[in-house]
């Protein structure tokens, strides 16, 4: 059974504009969490790509990551993930490739087949070809895989820098889909339960069952990413928590906003049909104080058997934000 002491756990960090405040402001908040989150004993800071959402400000993933990474010592950073149907692989790789060349070791790359966007948007980001991009998403891992490869420098077309370096890629995934590449692949899965819990059991399952073993991975590894709210006591962190849920009532409606301050109850704020969806997108969000969180966490890993835990926070309060990692990394070093 998977124990807290000794599994890695991780910061995904969606950027988040909090209401009154501008992406500058974040960026800002972002260099102080992952400093935090570094002293803190996590294993890597991974930001994500979206693209057309006025409370996300990492649509610039790559810049972001290079931000982060030069503001810190050791933590891994990474993308959690890139979108590659909005990119060629080619770039992606020169992009990664620069970003390794820098921060030698400590740059991950996840790559997800969503747009990270609405439909509109994806057509402003590629046009006709978006289309073509999310079907061949399987083949144009593989090209990043060979432009990372020291074989390419006999290719007419290569990755400088890139070509010949290490860096680890991971497969995004909210579907079964993903799952059965991430397994063909024998690259590590990374799910993206902290949305979208529906197929976390099942895809989980198919990517275990159907692991090839690979030069980069022997065995199959699951990072599950989930949102996390910690605080002094449950009462504090269930309205805290009201702020995540806003954000996810406007996801559900499609009136997006920036992130709110908490409140001291939803009942006047959503109707009971969105509490329910709200709810089924946040089946695996742990709110509480140390000790709940510390049971749930329990019973989550002998669940699922993960190798990795990442939380997502989406907090309004920085110095709220900032306590809730520090709680959330002491229910892992607690003997």
């Amino acid at each position: 059974m998977k124990k807290l002491l000794t599994t890695p756990y991780s910061v995904l960090d969606l950027a988040t504009v909090i209401q009154g405040k501008t992406p500058a402001d974040t960026f800002r908040k972002s260099v102080d969490m992952a400093r935090h989150a570094e002293d803190l004993g996590y294993t890597r800071y991974w930001l994500a790509e979206h693209h057309n959402m006025v409370s996300v400000a990492s649509s610039a993933t790559s810049v972001v990551i290079g931000h982060i990474a030069g503001a810190t010592n050791t933590i891994r950073v990474g993308s959690g993930g890139i979108m590659l149907p909005n990119h060629s692989p080619l770039v992606i790789a020169e992009q990664f490739g620069t970003l390794e060349s820098m921060y030698p070791g400590r740059i991950d790359l996840g790559l997800g087949r969503a747009p990270g966007t609405d439909q509109v948007t994806a057509m402003a980001i590629r046009g006709e070809q978006r289309f073509q991009a999310a079907q061949s998403f399987p083949q144009d891992v593989l090209k990043l895989q060979a432009y990372f490869s020291a074989e390419n420098s006999r290719s007419s077309v290569r990755a400088i820098p890139g070509e010949g370096l290490e860096i680890p890629m991971w497969i995004l995934g909210s579907s079964t889909d993903s799952a059965h590449l991430a397994a063909a692949l024998g690259l590590p899965y990374a799910f993206a339960s902290h949305f979208a819990p529906a197929q976390f059991l099942t895809a989980i399952n198919i990517y275990r069952e159907k692991f090839k073993p690979s030069d980069r991975l022997k065995e199959p590894y699951v990072l599950a990413c989930i949102n996390v709210v910690a605080a002094d006591t449950d009462e504090e962190a269930n309205r805290l928590a009201t702020s995540l849920y806003q954000m996810f009532k406007g996801v559900i409606s499609g009136k997006r906003q920036l992130l709110q301050p908490p409140v001291d109850s939803m009942d006047e704020v959503w109707t009971d049909y969105e509490a329910e969806q709200v709810n089924q997108m946040l089946a695996c969000t742990f709110v509480g104080s140390k000790a709940t969180i510390k049971q749930d966490m329990e019973e989550f890993l002998k669940q699922t058997q993960v190798d990795e835990i990442m939380a997502s926070a989406h907090i309004f309060d920085h110095a709220a934000k900032m306590k809730s990692y520090g709680i959330f990394s002491e229910v892992f070093n607690e003997e």
